[in-house]
């Protein structure tokens, strides 16, 4: 279930979303698959700025997915 922003529900997006231990599993296995992308690039891209935003990329794509997981697919 997919809702949008509204000022009913904003409060919750900028607020600290306490992990629960299933949370806490999904952050750890996101993280460790977001390290495993990042090295992967670093090892075979060669260094340049395309390979900077790549990781960059990853890393925003983990914020993102964490940002999932917190907010449980409400926002």
């Amino acid at each position: 279930m997919q809702v949008q922003l509204t000022e009913d529900n904003i409060d919750k997006v900028f607020t600290y979303q306490p992990a629960t231990p299933e949370q806490q599993k999904a952050y750890a296995t996101i993280r460790q698959a977001g390290i495993a992308f990042a090295r992967a690039i670093l090892q075979n891209a060669p260094s340049c700025a395309d390979r900077t935003t790549a990781v960059r990329c990853v890393r925003e794509a983990r914020m993102w997915a964490n940002a999932a997981i917190a907010l449980d697919g409400e926002i």
